[in-house]
């Protein structure tokens, strides 16, 4: 007899999971196009799925006491599935689970070109595999990034896409230290960024204040991967990309406020805000002023 092919769960594709659990998902970041990670969060009625594989490497984490069985590569396992646990899934392997009562999880899924990408200088891409893990541990980091990404769904925020670069590219890090059967080696930049290196960042960023910056692009002109990019960036500034392009832009909307001939909004733009609105919030937060109240101050 011929042997059924496997299903394959593709989150490249829209509303995949929908074939495989009863409900779609109450969340999920259809529309982040290219970044290489795929958000969803469930709430689902027991269930089960049948077997399948994806072609992402997957995170699940619980969000509700629900213990269930889950089949990982041949093995079972009957897992707690306490609030913050998470399993992994590579991709590729042989997987199905079940939930005995109502469940409530996230799905995470990363594109493996993106743990290649992140490792290069880190692990043989040959040998870059995860390690199969069960829904019975914690794991902090990965929980507060599924917090962040729920809160990044939900509201329009500055910086998104920035945000999203440093969150995939820390996520990355952390698989590829924590679940990956090779151990990556250790750094040969001690010494933070070159002078010519910042220079040509640090320009840059201020040459185009008014665009949604990615870290992939200001690491491509420091010629190095996002990961030692954002940990040598941060060593020889003091701050994340995400902090030093937040700071920029208000202190030039500082500079525009003193020039009196440019209305707020038009500012708010010119800066990499979305509007008024959200340059006000993030103005305050650093200066302890709003726009207006810089402007009266300085008046005085």
């Amino acid at each position: 007899m011929r042997t059924p092919k496997i299903k394959l769960l593709d989150y490249r594709q829209v509303k995949a999971s929908n074939d495989f659990v009863p409900q779609p998902a109450k969340l999920s970041s259809l529309g982040w196009d290219g970044i290489g990670i795929h958000v969803e969060f469930h709430q689902q009625p027991k269930f089960e799925t049948l077997e399948h594989q994806h072609t992402m490497h997957v995170i699940a984490l619980g969000f509700s006491n629900s213990p269930g069985e889950r089949w990982l590569d041949g093995r079972i396992q009957t897992e707690r599935r306490y609030q913050g646990d998470i399993s992994i899934i590579p991709a590729g392997i042989a997987h199905r689970c079940n939930w005995n009562n109502l469940a409530e999880f996230g799905i995470l899924a990363v594109e493996p070109a993106l743990l290649k990408q992140v490792g290069q200088d880190l692990v043989d891409g040959d040998r870059l595999k995860l390690i199969p893990q069960f829904m019975n541990q914690q794991d902090e980091l990965i929980q507060g990034i599924f917090s962040t990404l729920k809160d990044e769904l939900k509201s329009r925020k500055i910086g998104g896409n920035l945000l999203l670069d440093s969150l995939k590219t820390t996520l990355a890090i952390h698989l590829l230290r924590k679940y990956c059967t090779t151990k990556p080696k250790l750094s040969g930049h001690g010494d933070g960024l070159s002078k010519s290196k910042l220079k040509q960042v640090t320009e840059y960023i201020h040459e185009h204040l008014d665009r949604d910056l990615k870290v992939v692009e200001l690491a491509a002109i420091a010629q190095m991967s996002p990961y030692y990019f954002i940990r040598l960036f941060r060593k020889t500034t003091g701050k994340t990309p995400h902090q030093y392009i937040l700071l920029s832009r208000i202190e030039k909307a500082q500079y525009l406020l003193q020039q009196r001939n440019i209305s707020i909004s038009e500012i708010a733009a010119t800066v990499g805000f979305c509007d008024q609105s959200h340059l006000t919030k993030y103005f305050k937060r650093i200066t302890g002023l709003t726009p207006r109240q810089y402007l009266i101050a300085r008046s005085q």
